[in-house]
């Protein structure tokens, strides 16, 4: 084109796009662009018009921004004048939860609330709809809005009502704040019983946001109670979890359930009381009310029984739930036995899988560290990992966030030199061994769904901090073991785990690379200290290793060996390069950029080691066959591999 021919009529262009920008972003409620700037645009042909308006700005094209700030009369001249695209899409952020959507300007008109816009917009063909990113029409995202003349007017022109996003999210589930918005989407044909992508209905999210008159509309219309989430939570469930009274007391009022089902539904009301409130009394209230419904539906002379049957464990020290009242009165005044007995009534009533069970396990535990009871916190936590372990894989973010939040409590404790601070019998040996066992049962497993296509990064940084958190459990294995047995059990379980010879999915490091390197440290969000507590280099860890077989000269993605790591000056301690030298590591292998350890460790001036006693004479032969090009043919195995071990990267044979 002309235009970009011609440098100073593409500079004239960029101002008037610039000049537009502004007008459309600072423009009063109901201004209109400038004379001066609709005489420049009104000069060009209206095909060149169209390519100015059509620029964009921080993702977003001039007709997107005067839809957003509400400019009608804007909005018009650059569909009539400047045939401006009507469909094209910018990023818009939605004020309530922040979140971004690329989306049409009728989309964000409709968010925004500018119904003399969308009418404007829809009068020029504006296809009515066109969707967001994660399928939401504007029609959906109006009733996020609580916008009813807006999602009235938009289904008056054809808006669907029906049309879910990508995860199953309606009209109606997003309209449950407000009554009068749900009673005509249900009078204009909305499924009151329509599911998500989480098998939830309207009714589930009207009762999570305490919507009592929400509720009463959706049961009126219809909706069925019992229907069950994902998490197997119908609306009496959902009522408990959230510690809903009024929806609660209406549903057992409204409701016809068994006796059974409403002593489990006061002893998990209860239990949320007291999880999510610290409400004692009212915990006790409900399980007292449980106890009585219990007492009245006899069975054969017995107590209606709580069922199913929870094993003892040791997480929660062999405690049993209470069965008689006197029982409970027993713990009434008991703050420790009423923990353990909530987290009890739980597991049994949503099941371990249950994201509650599971965060609630995780909560308790992390009261009792910061209570300073860390023994109870790692039972928890340990319990915890167990069941994300079993029902999801090490490669779940779950899984991640749970094991690293044990581990490093673990390792914090052992780090901890004072009485005051910590017992001299934490962390326990027994504790270390279980949840090693844990983390390295899948390591295999998971490292060959890694290899599969498509490979995704979460699942690979799952991996790696997995792997990271089980070499912090050598340390501890090694820290902590003081018998004989303790000794001897802990190198079984190295040498087992050396011989599946786990890598790093991002960078292949071993295991021993890992232990070199300071920058292996593990982290948190469940402790706000940002200090990090480093570990590695170990030196009896790396020792450990290679007793148990790990390869010396092990090479990573980047042809790096341990010994090139452990060179860094970072990394760099006198006993832990003798250490590596005396089990084998070659000086003179080269990484992927030519780099030697033999090279990095004489430019240390900490290094005190003589690097010629490790220097032979095979070595120098490897090096001078690869200088001058000398080929070899029928070399032993052995010495082939030891030859492979020196050849530079860019050198081919």
């Amino acid at each position: 084109m002309w235009i970009i021919n011609n440098p100073q009529q593409s500079n004239a262009m960029d101002q008037l796009f610039d000049d537009i920008i502004k007008e459309c972003t600072y423009a009063v409620p109901g201004g209109r662009l400038s004379y001066a700037v609709r005489n420049k645009l009104e000069k060009h042909k209206k095909s060149v018009r169209r390519e100015i308006v059509s620029r964009i700005k921080d993702d977003c094209a001039p007709l997107f921004i005067a839809c957003k700030r509400g400019h009608v009369e804007i909005v018009e001249y650059l569909i009539t004048v400047c045939d401006a695209d009507i469909e094209q899409r910018g990023l818009y952020e939605v004020p309530d939860d922040r979140s971004v959507h690329c989306v049409t300007p009728l989309w964000c008109a409709a968010v925004a609330g500018k119904l003399p816009v969308i009418k404007c917009l829809i009068s020029h063909g504006a296809e009515v709809n066109a969707v967001s990113d994660t399928g939401s029409t504007p029609v959906r995202s109006a009733c996020f809005m609580t916008y009813l003349e807006i999602v009235e007017y938009l289904v008056e022109h054809g808006a669907d009502i029906l049309r879910a996003n990508y995860n199953g999210g309606t009209c109606l589930i997003n309209s449950v704040q407000s009554v009068e918005l749900c009673t005509y989407l249900l009078r204009h044909g909305a499924d009151v019983n329509a599911r998500d992508i989480q098998n939830k209905t309207a009714l589930h999210y009207a009762i999570q946001e305490h919507r009592f008159e929400t509720t009463k509309l959706f049961l009126e219309h219809n909706a069925d109670p019992h229907s069950k989430s994902r998490y197997n939570d119908d609306a009496l469930q959902t009522a408990c979890l959230k510690g809903a009274i009024q929806i609660f007391d209406y549903l057992v009022e409204n409701v016809s359930y068994s006796p059974e089902r409403l002593a489990n539904a006061n002893e998990l009301m209860g239990s949320t009381f007291f999880d999510e409130h610290g409400d004692i009394a009212a915990a006790l209230i409900y399980w007292r009310k449980a106890m009585d419904i219990r007492m009245e539906n006899m069975e054969e002379g017995q107590v209606l029984q709580k069922r199913p049957v929870m094993p003892k464990r040791e997480s929660f020290r062999n405690a049993v739930e209470f069965s008689t009242l006197d029982e409970l009165n027993s713990i009434a005044f008991d703050l420790d036995a009423i923990r353990i007995q909530s987290l009890l009534i739980c597991e049994r009533i949503l099941g371990e899988n249950h994201k509650d069970t599971l965060y609630r396990l995780m909560y308790r535990g992390a009261s009792y560290a910061d209570a300073l009871r860390y023994q109870n916190c790692i039972d928890l936590w340990k319990r915890t990992l167990e069941i994300r372990v079993e029902r999801d894989s090490i490669l779940y973010t779950d899984t991640c966030f749970t094991a690293q939040a044990i581990v490093k409590i673990m390792v914090d404790l052992n780090e901890a030199t004072t009485d005051r601070i910590r017992d001299k019998d934490e962390p326990r040996f027994c504790d270390v061994v279980a949840v090693f066992k844990l983390l390295t049962s899948q390591l295999c497993e998971a490292r060959e769904i890694l290899e599969k296509r498509p490979v995704y990064k979460r699942h690979q940084d799952s991996y790696d901090h997995i792997l990271k958190c089980v070499t912090h459990l050598i340390y501890l294995l090694v820290e902590t073991a003081q018998t004989k047995g303790q000794k001897t059990e802990a190198h079984q379980l190295v040498r087992e785990l050396v011989r599946r010879n786990p890598r790093s999915a991002s960078t292949g490091d071993s295991l021993l690379h890992l232990c070199v390197s300071s920058l292996n440290s593990i982290t948190s969000s469940y402790f706000t200290s940002d200090e990090k507590m480093v570990v590695f280099p170990h030196t009896d860890v790396v020792k450990l290793l290679l007793d148990c077989g790990a390869h010396v000269n092990a090479r990573n993605e980047s042809r790096s060996t341990p010994l090139h790591i452990a060179s860094n000056a970072y990394n760099f301690l006198n006993p832990l390069i003798k250490l590596l030298l005396d089990y084998g590591a070659h000086l003179d292998i080269p990484n992927r950029v030519g780099d030697t350890p033999a090279k990095i460790i004489s430019s240390n001036p900490h290094n005190n080691i003589n690097l010629v006693n490790y220097m032979t004479l095979r070595c120098y032969a490897a090096q001078a066959i690869f200088k001058y090009g000398i080929h070899c043919t029928e070399l032993p195995v052995t010495l082939r591999q030891f030859l492979e071990y020196h050849r530079p990267h860019c050198i081919n044979m």
